[in-house]
């Protein structure tokens, strides 16, 4: 089994021009798997907030979540490490 690094995506290019859902900081508004899940590809792990927008991250791949490497609250950047997954 491959160990997968399930990073924060990178910004959409619209991202700083308008304005509309950059307003403020990013930060983990909510986990929705903990450690042992098993999860599938494209399941929504986790909710970024932006101030303005609420994001679903999915996992892009399926597998079993070894370990989660932010918490509720979090604030978080382009690139930052989400969790850890084992690929099934």
């Amino acid at each position: 089994m491959q160990l997968r690094s399930i990073h924060l995506p990178k910004f959409p290019e619209c991202w700083e021009s308008c304005g509309s859902c950059a307003a403020g900081n990013v930060f983990i508004l909510e986990l929705l798997v903990q450690p042992g899940a098993i999860v599938d590809r494209d399941e929504t792990i986790l909710t970024l907030e932006t101030g303005k927008v609420a994001l679903d991250i999915p996992s892009p791949w399926a597998g079993r979540i070894v370990e989660i490497h932010v918490i509720e609250g979090d604030t978080v950047g382009e690139g930052a490490l989400l969790a850890t997954l084992e690929e099934a």
